[in-house]
């Protein structure tokens, strides 16, 4: 704390306690990193929020254009942000892995806390992701068991290894374009569940989700925990 003393009319005394002053706040500033610099270095977060549709993200574009923007407001647009998703393949087009839309890391919070190295250390059992540093784009913490309302269902359609699913079962809301019919996996930021066990326990494949709607809607994913959100990855 800098305490401010009046001047006195001693002829240079109040010139001197005035650049002492001025030279003590300029070393605080530049000792304290501002709060928009740690988040220009940012390069992953979840979404504060979803688009407000459900699963139906619009497709990867649709999704990625999300954590574009939330990411610009945040003060981190000038990367390239992609949504940790998969597809699966169908009408002629291949499936698409999470895991292959990311980059190569490393990858920090909006705190400057590293989630993961490399993409095989975030798939690995040493990474950092948890409800303490998976925050949002603002360096906020997300709900998550125990807390109210529980959103901690990550919508990303990926098995473990962050690869897409086969087969006929929709893991993706029919690719992240429906809002009533189908299911999406999803994973537990918090990496807490119902059962002590790896599905509760995995960030990015717990469990498909469900509901009255279908198992896509904005109310079907809030009835299991979740609230349509996402993790963006700065993928530059």
């Amino acid at each position: 704390m800098i305490r401010i003393e009046r001047s006195v009319t001693v002829p240079g005394l109040a010139l001197a306690r005035t650049v002492s002053v001025t030279a003590a706040l300029g070393i605080g500033l530049l000792a304290a990193p501002s709060a928009q610099a740690q988040s220009a270095d940012m390069t992953f977060f979840v979404t504060s929020s979803g688009p407000g549709k459900g699963a139906d993200l619009g497709g990867l574009e649709g999704a990625d254009a999300q954590c574009q923007k939330l990411a610009q407001a945040g003060g981190a647009g000038a990367k390239t942000w992609r949504a940790y998703l998969s597809t699966q393949a169908a009408d002629g087009k291949p499936a698409v892995n999470a895991r292959d839309r990311i980059g190569k890391g490393p990858w920090q919070n909006a705190k400057g806390a590293v989630i993961a190295k490399d993409v095989a250390d975030l798939h690995g059992a040493s990474n950092n992701l948890t409800k303490q540093t998976a925050l949002s784009e603002k360096g906020e913490g997300i709900n998550g068991v125990g807390d109210q309302p529980n959103r901690h269902d990550i919508l990303t359609g990926s098995q473990p290894d962050g690869t897409a699913f086969a087969g006929p079962d929709d893991r993706t809301c029919k690719n992240w374009t429906s809002s009533t019919q189908g299911a999406a996996m999803v994973g537990h930021l918090d990496r807490r569940g119902l059962r002590d066990d790896e599905p509760s326990k995995s960030w990015n494949s717990s469990h498909p989700s469900r509901g009255p709607d279908g198992g896509c809607s904005q109310a079907d994913l809030k009835s299991t925990g979740g609230d349509g959100l996402l993790y963006c990855f700065a993928a530059n």
